[in-house]
């Protein structure tokens, strides 16, 4: 029986895709695993040549393209293996990553997920992401982002594993459900490890999970438009989803003051207006019927989680400064 799915949710990523397939199965001394492509209605034949070149690998064509929440949320549902593996189409990992990610989660059951060491393209002796935190002021961001690999060689907890490159306990879906499909895409892993934390469990980084990632590659850059607007609708949307009333009315001064910083960054980037049109769409969703179902509701049981959640929240802000 597997041990592991690796999913890979798939969008047009012909200049990627058969490149991180060789690598997966080339991968030496690793547990079972299968490959399971969900593909986006892609249309420059990358599931075609997927198909022809690794015929082992399980494929699922979706009609449309309905985002990476979707895509994954398919695979995970598809699985059988205890643990689910998500891995971006523009990535390629090194010797061992899938060892380490399974020896890594399999000890510890208060483990919901473990993010990879994901490295730049470019310059793979920087990293892009080493596991995702979250401040006072409302922003998540990738630890060590653009800093040597070789200050991020111990593992520690993370406030969340980053979707691109992270393995998961797939029983722990069961509790806390699957990736929120109101996101499309971004966030959507700080959300599901925000749930997971609320209901007491852990995330954490393995440093010898090691994985090229292009980055941006299905959205075309790190800044444009379609992220910007996207990206500032999930945070306003992970906010409210994730905070009972209380906490967010403690934390509104951080969190206002956040948004404004934001804003001003995006405004030198020209993309000022496209921000706040983000914002306002988070905020409407936030007061739909979709989103508030979706609304964490408060349990008096998951009170010292909060507090742990709050305490991590507030020392990000000085880890990331």
């Amino acid at each position: 029986m597997n041990k592991i799915t690796i999913v890979i949710p798939n969008y047009n990523g012909k200049a990627f895709l058969k490149d991180c397939l060789q690598a997966i199965y080339q991968q030496e001394d690793a547990p079972e695993f299968e490959v399971l492509i969900v593909d986006n209605a892609s249309s420059d034949g990358s599931l075609e040549e997927a198909e022809r070149f690794f015929p082992s690998a399980r494929t699922i064509r979706l009609s449309e393209n309905t985002g990476f929440c979707h895509a994954v949320n398919v695979g995970i549902q598809e699985s059988k293996s205890p643990f689910v593996l998500l891995l971006n189409n523009d990535t390629k990992i090194k010797s061992g990553f899938i060892n380490s990610l399974y020896h890594a989660i399999v000890p510890d059951e208060s483990l919901f997920s473990v993010s990879a060491q994901m490295l730049q393209w470019d310059r793979e002796d920087l990293l892009d992401d080493a596991g995702d935190q979250f401040t006072l002021f409302g922003w998540a961001y990738g630890r060590g982002k653009g800093r040597p690999a070789t200050k991020y060689r111990k593992a520690c907890p993370v406030f969340s594993a980053c979707g691109g490159a992270a393995i998961y306990r797939r029983s722990v879906f069961d509790e806390i459900g699957l990736f929120d499909e109101l996101h499309f895409a971004y966030l959507e892993d700080l959300d599901i490890g925000y749930r997971a934390r609320i209901h007491g469990y852990r995330n954490a980084y393995a440093p010898g999970a090691a994985v090229i990632h292009y980055g941006s590659a299905a959205s075309g850059s790190r800044y444009n438009a379609f992220k910007a607007r996207l990206s500032a609708a999930n945070n306003v949307y992970v906010i409210y989803k994730n905070m009972p009333v209380l906490q967010l009315f403690l934390n509104l001064p951080w969190l206002i003051t956040g948004f404004f910083i934001k804003w001003l960054f995006y405004v030198r980037k020209g993309l000022g207006r496209i921000y706040a049109e983000g914002l306002c769409i988070g905020w409407k969703r936030c007061f739909s019927a979709e989103g508030h179902s979706c609304k964490v509701k408060f349990q008096w049981k998951h009170l010292k989680n909060y507090v742990i959640i709050q305490w991590y929240m507030f020392i990000n802000v000085f880890k990331m400064l």
